[in-house]
């Protein structure tokens, strides 16, 4: 059941580093989700990019396991990230250095949080929270949350389709 009910995905940068704050970055988080969604390993309902972690609220499709999407997900943002930082920012790429044996960079904290959403009251929760991320004080990126671009909150609130990959989970 867990395994392929929605779940509400959290992945942050290590140490808080805004690295996501590009728009080429958002977009690279983008690439991947519709890739997943293409490649029909998840349907995707909601997601907010935050210039530090991203959430998605997603189920797994196909029978895949939702440690793969993740795993893959992760890593595919990464070495993308990782790419543009060699060619374009090799000062910021120092700043995730990584002392582990399997692995040079490190973008991604260890351990993403994901759980699963049993309830329509329990996902609708989430889905609120998700969309009203970048209207908190402290990060106080649009007014509305509904005009923060790198967000589905449009799409629930107005039935704006900016974003060809999301299935409306209602």
């Amino acid at each position: 059941m867990t395994e392929y009910c929605p779940q509400f995905f959290t992945a942050s940068i290590v140490h808080w580093y805004q690295l996501l704050k590009p728009d080429k970055y958002k977009h690279i988080i983008i690439d991947s989700m519709r890739f997943l969604v293409n490649n029909k390993r998840v349907d995707i309902y909601a997601f907010v990019i935050m210039p530090n972690h991203v959430h998605i609220i997603w189920s797994a499709a196909n029978n895949h396991l939702y440690k793969n999407i993740q795993r893959d997900f992760l890593k595919f943002t990464a070495q993308r990230i990782k790419f543009d930082l060699i060619e374009n920012h090799p000062k910021v790429l120092e700043k995730f250095k990584s002392n582990r044996k399997d692995r040079a960079y490190q973008f991604w904290q260890n351990r993403a949080f994901s759980i699963p959403l049993y309830t329509e009251k329990v996902f609708q929760q989430k889905l609120d929270y998700l969309h009203n991320n970048p209207i908190q004080s402290h990060w106080n990126l649009s007014e509305k949350a509904e005009d923060y671009e790198y967000s589905t909150a449009s799409f629930y609130e107005h039935g704006v389709e900016y974003w060809d990959f999301i299935t409306n989970y209602f």
